[in-house]
This record gives structure tokens, sequence and C-alpha cells, in this order.
């Protein structure tokens, strides 16, 4: 079928068809790592946008909704002001600074890490 008249629509990723599902899969295997190159930012006329990847079908060229979160200056400058009061363990919070491993990974070695250096 010729691309000039094939079925075009726009679909969220979560309300995609089964038969779309098959298709994304087979296209983008990796999932995020695979489309993230082929993401775009569209405008809406009403000042609102979405990202979504163009993703083409025997009968159809469908564009595939991804929610993407971006950076909200706000949000942003808060982190910066050290004023961030996020609870959920996001960028920032204290609970996962944490969760970081320390650096001192001496702690880890028995001394004998290379069993050819005979001294």
């Amino acid at each position: 079928m010729d691309s000039n008249q094939k079925k075009r629509a726009v679909v969220s990723y979560e309300n995609m068809s089964k038969e779309l599902a098959a298709a994304f899969a087979e296209k983008y295997p990796k999932g995020f790592s695979d489309y993230f190159p082929d993401l775009v930012k569209y405008d809406k006329p009403d000042g609102t946008s979405f990202y979504a990847v163009t993703l083409e079908i025997p009968d159809a060229i469908y564009l595939v909704k991804i929610k993407v979160q971006t950076d909200d200056a706000e949000d942003i400058e808060r982190w910066l002001d050290g004023d961030d009061d996020d609870e959920d363990g996001g960028v920032g919070s204290a609970g996962e600074r944490d969760d970081l491993p320390d650096n001192d990974i001496s702690q880890y070695s028995t001394g004998d890490d290379d069993p050819g250096d005979n001294d």
C-alpha cells in the first residue's frame, strides 16, 4: 500500500493495540534506549506539547505518544537552592544520597588482588 494512502493516527503508548504493540517491540526491542533518538516533540495549537515516535505498519502510520517528564525551571531553581522537599527519594533528596555506595573501595580488597604477584 502506498504511504500516501495509509491511515494516519496518534495513539498513546499505553493504549496501543496488540498488533501495534508487537510492531513497536519489533522496531524498538531494547525499549527506551532504542526509541530515544527517534523521539520528537510536537507542539499542539493550545500551547501544550507531546513527544512521540513514528511507527509504520502495512496499513497505517502512527505517532505513538511517549510520556516524557521534562525538567521545570522552577523545580531546578528550588533544587539548586536546596529547597527541594522531594519526599519520594528523587534527585537531590536525602533518601537517595544515603543509598549511594561509599568511595572507600579498599574495604573490599583482600590484600591479594594479583595472585600472579609473588613477592
